[in-house]
């Protein structure tokens, strides 16, 4: 049965080497850029004050321990990327290891995951940037500022700038990926150097004893907290999807993973310790600019501006890198014939996949302008920990089954890494809530609704 059926790797593996339409222009500096573009943003700007409630100081173990998991998963994805260096990412990687409905599943949840996910930071990136016009004495009106129902006792009927940054990003990456990450590469570079010059000054404002105690909540509110900034490490494997357009897949795509991975956690538990070190952490309580609010209170006002324009540009990054994570996902998806021929058509002048570039950028920027955030960002982090999940089990199997393989990275530790990321994926989802599993369960069986119903009649592979 089609089912279980994989792909064929060494015919996946000859398919990369071969012209796809897609124009091979990324380099090792350009995917840490791209991974450090998805990663910093959100989870910096605003999960911080969020996560400080919940675990006290100790929110830097909770980075820390959401690093972990997403490192354990990162060394896996590594060596995928690199021996199978084709766009699907973890959808992929499941085709040729668990089967047909299994790649199904999980390319359905990375739809979800990676749309919500830009759905979510165009939002929050709303509301930074009328904070930041506000300065200027400048003020849209109130009915277009905000999701219905998403301000209480205000009416208000669409989020009109989260619908057009969704739009203006969807444009440049329909225009091209160099341009692309050429934008991205400079708006990384100025969202790093501003979370940088927080930490120059912020460190002379810090009182050791706002540190105490430590974990005020014990390990039950740290482990929460790291469920929750899980959400902050979402998007380094986004640069997987980028597989057919990078010059040196084996070598790059490694690179990329691990190396954003680890420069985002460095900043991340520096910034939390200097931000629950300038102010007590039950004053981070309803705060949604928590650094600009650390400023504040060491009296530096004059940064606050600046810290505006960092989670503009921080949040832009992200929104840029997972729309075009999730392009390339449904590119491939398509590709197989488990999703319409249409959205795997490549302009023929701009080398980029037109059709499902806009169609993401228009469904997920009309969600982003008319759904509250709260609503959006509850099955984020269930649907990644999931597939992070999957690709640790999928790699043991592939050393099982393909143990010839040449693998240009080797997952260290194999099977205890893997298992330590299915371990660690699966403690953090246990502190996610109820309505998150339900609502995920919904989710999944829609997606068997839709297998059954379409994409296991036009697989190729059924064929």
């Amino acid at each position: 049965m089609s089912l279980f059926r994989t792909k064929n790797l060494d015919e996946m593996i000859a398919h990369s080497r071969k012209p796809s339409g897609l124009a091979k222009v990324l380099g090792p500096f350009d995917l840490i850029l791209m991974g450090i573009g998805a990663i910093v943003g959100t989870g910096i700007f605003v999960l911080t004050g969020t996560g400080a409630v919940t675990a006290g100081p100790a929110l830097t173990l909770s980075f820390i321990v959401a690093a972990i998991a997403c490192g354990f998963a990162a060394l896996c994805y590594a060596e995928f990327a690199s021996t199978v260096p084709v766009a699907g990412s973890i959808y992929t990687y499941t085709y040729a290891t668990l089967g047909e409905l299994a790649a199904w599943m999980i390319g359905w949840d990375l739809l979800l995951e990676y749309g919500l996910a830009t759905s979510a930071v165009s939002v929050g990136w709303s509301g930074y940037f009328q904070s930041l016009i506000a300065g200027f004495g400048l003020h849209l009106p109130v009915e277009l500022t905000a999701a219905p129902g998403a301000m209480p006792g205000v009416t208000t009927y669409i989020n009109l700038p989260a619908l057009c940054i969704m739009l203006v990003l969807t444009a440049m990456l329909g225009w091209g990926v160099r341009e692309s990450a050429r934008l991205n590469n400079i708006m990384v570079a100025i969202k790093v150097g501003v979370v940088l010059l927080f930490i120059l000054v912020g460190a002379r404002h810090v009182e050791p004893a706002n540190w105490q105690p430590f974990m005020p909540f014990g390990y039950h509110g740290m482990l929460t907290a790291s469920a929750l900034v899980f959400f902050a490490f979402i998007g380094f494997d986004a640069v997987t999807s980028a597989a057919e357009e990078v010059k040196r897949p084996e070598r790059d795509l490694p690179i990329g993973i691990i190396g954003s991975l680890a420069a985002c956690t460095v900043l991340y538990v520096i910034v939390s310790a200097i931000m629950t070190g300038i102010v007590p952490y039950q004053q981070f309580l309803g705060i949604d600019h928590p650094v600009s609010l650390a400023l504040k209170h060491a009296g530096e006002n004059w940064f606050a501006g600046f810290v505006d324009l960092g989670a503009i540009l921080g949040m832009t990054t992200v929104i840029l890198v997972m729309a075009y994570g999730q392009t390339r996902i449904i590119f491939a998806m398509s590709r197989d014939g488990l999703l319409p021929k249409r959205l795997s058509t490549v302009h023929p002048r701009l080398k980029t996949p037109f059709f499902a570039t806009w169609l993401v950028g228009i469904i997920f920027g009309l969600i982003a302008a008319v759904v509250p955030l709260n609503v959006l960002t509850e099955l984020i982090n269930i649907g990644t920990l999931a597939a992070f999940s999957l690709v640790s089990i999928a790699v043991v199997i592939m050393r099982k089954k393909r143990p010839d393989l040449k693998r240009a990275f080797r997952c260290p530790g194999v099977p205890v890494v893997p298992a330590l990321a299915v371990a660690f994926c699966v403690m953090l989802m246990v502190y996610l809530s109820a309505f998150t599993w339900v609502a995920f369960g919904i989710w999944l069986l829609l997606g068997l609704a839709v297998y059954f119903g379409y994409a296991r009649k036009h697989s190729l592979l059924n064929k």
